[in-house]
């Protein structure tokens, strides 16, 4: 049984989907600027939702989208000289490189803002004609269309999904205070915002303009998904105001429950406590990220934390998950030739109990850790655990010739387990022609460390060769290597 933490209830529930397809939407980029380990996280986060759910038999759709039209995409034009579809074009696929870098698996569909701009205008006018919404003036300095809002006061469940049904003064916290013309309620938040001179605009029952941040994702969600969804992920800092205004437009509209279970991801943190953003110049691009380490290290390292909780982003952290990554790969390299030779069959011979049967049983059991760890609101963190557990068991045989069976088993299981986590425990490519004098200069160094006795040190050298594609084993004669 999956069980999963429903932000709008704060509880643990039993994952029970509406339909035969679990209807899955996740808040997407809005292409700025190129991707940073903080999207990472998110995304990384709902692809492992998605794939451990269509490991335990459950179908997905997955939906993700692109805000491809937003204030901050236009000033990023304006400062790039180039028109807001340009630089959402050019950093959507920057998106989809860092993200089939880091073995995020694509979205069945990826609606964008201004492939959606008929539905999210009907969307709006259905709002006002049920009296959830009104047309309040045009802002100043616009091109003679009006504003549409959504008034706050016709939904009384509004703010639940944060825990902010108390007062008004909670509910707008997030919302400009002072009263924008036509504005009733500073709660209210724009439907249909009038165009400004030189911005890109939709013609409307209102007037030229473009919609408001939420209307955008409550039409997306409709047109690809339906009118309620099993599961609506994003990050943390989404939960208000964007998926509360989402929850009260679509609920007012359609008057049936938008989304089954809410499900948000901690955000990354600098070491300063700051939420890792491109508005604070704060970030580290996956790109730039990925230049010092290896896809899958990035990966391993973001799903060490529950996706729930916050994560701090540290340099020291990122490498010893990169020797972690290491170590599971050590444990797919192939038994020694002698228990090659032997693997299989009852003639096999060796001590009783290492066999296929055994393989099998301490196999099984790192499945069932596994599988509780994630069943439990995919805590990955703990299914990780199982699995270095896992790689150790199968470290410990895989030199003893009577135990080839049971190492085969082990590593099938591990190789299926981390790839419903997204890891790709194959090595990486061979060190390139001319690599070697390097390698036994770093060897030499080595060495020295060992017998100085500096062996955490030695080990670093050992773990970073690992990582790119060379095997040390330490022997009673010296220590050898290889390429992988």
């Amino acid at each position: 049984m999956v069980r999963i933490t429903n932000t709008l209830t704060g509880e643990r529930e039993e994952f029970v989907p509406g339909g035969d397809v679990v209807r899955m939407y996740v808040c997407g980029m809005t292409p700025k600027f190129h991707p940073h380990v903080g999207h990472a996280r998110i995304f990384v986060a709902a692809d492992v939702l998605r794939r451990y759910l269509e490991y335990r038999g459950y179908a997905v759709r997955h939906v993700q989208n692109f805000t491809d039209i937003d204030d901050k995409i236009i000033a990023r034009a304006q400062e790039e000289k180039r028109s807001p579809q340009e630089v959402a074009d050019e950093y959507s696929r920057s998106y989809f490189e860092a993200m089939d870098a880091l073995n995020v698996l694509r979205a069945h569909e990826y609606p964008t803002v201004t492939g959606v701009m008929p539905q999210i205008i009907a969307f709006v006018q259905g709002l006002v004609e049920r009296g959830h919404a009104y047309v309040g003036e045009s802002e100043p300095g616009s091109t003679g269309g009006r504003d549409v809002w959504f008034a706050v006061e016709t939904f009384p469940s509004y703010g639940e999904l944060a825990g902010r049904e108390a007062t008004l003064d909670e509910q707008a916290v997030g919302a400009r205070k002072d009263l924008e013309p036509g504005k009733r309620d500073p709660r209210d938040f724009a439907l249909w915002k009038s165009a400004k001179p030189g911005e890109p605009a939709w013609d409307s029952p209102w007037g030229p303009g473009r919609p408001g941040w939420h209307i955008e994702c409550s039409a997306m969600v409709r047109a690809t998904l339906g009118d309620s969804i099993d599961i609506h992920g994003g990050g943390r800092d989404l939960i208000f105001p964007h998926h509360e205004n989402e929850r009260a437009q679509s609920e007012a509209l359609l008057g049936k429950i938008f989304v089954r279970y809410w499900a948000h991801a901690g955000l990354v943190e600098t070491a300063g406590g700051e939420k890792m953003s491109h508005s604070l110049l704060n970030f580290r691009t996956v790109h730039d990220v990925l230049q010092a380490y290896d896809p899958m290290a990035l990966r391993l390292y973001l799903l060490q934390t529950h996706y729930r909780a916050p994560l701090t982003f540290r340099e020291d952290a990122l490498a010893a998950a990169a020797q972690g990554l290491a170590r599971l790969r050590g444990a797919m390299e192939s038994a020694s030739p002698a228990a090659a030779q032997r693997e299989g069959g009852p003639d096999a011979g060796g001590a009783p109990g290492l066999g296929g049967r055994e393989g099998e049983e301490f196999a099984a059991q790192a499945r069932l850790r596994f599988e509780a760890a994630m069943d439990d609101d995919f805590n990955t963190s703990a299914a990780l655990a199982a699995l270095f557990d896992l790689a150790k068991d199968v470290n410990s045989r895989r030199h003893d010739p009577a135990a080839a069976a049971a190492v085969a088993a082990g590593q099938a299981t591990l190789r299926e387990l981390a790839g419903v986590l997204g890891l790709d425990l194959a090595p990486r490519t061979a060190a390139p022609a001319g690599a070697e004098p390097f390698v036994e200069l770093l060897l030499a160094v080595r060495q020295e460390l060992r017998a100085a006795k500096q062996w955490a040190l030695a080990d670093r050298i050992r773990d970073g060769l690992r990582e790119r594609g060379v095997v040390v084993e330490d022997q009673p004669g010296g220590s050898t290597w290889r390429f992988e």
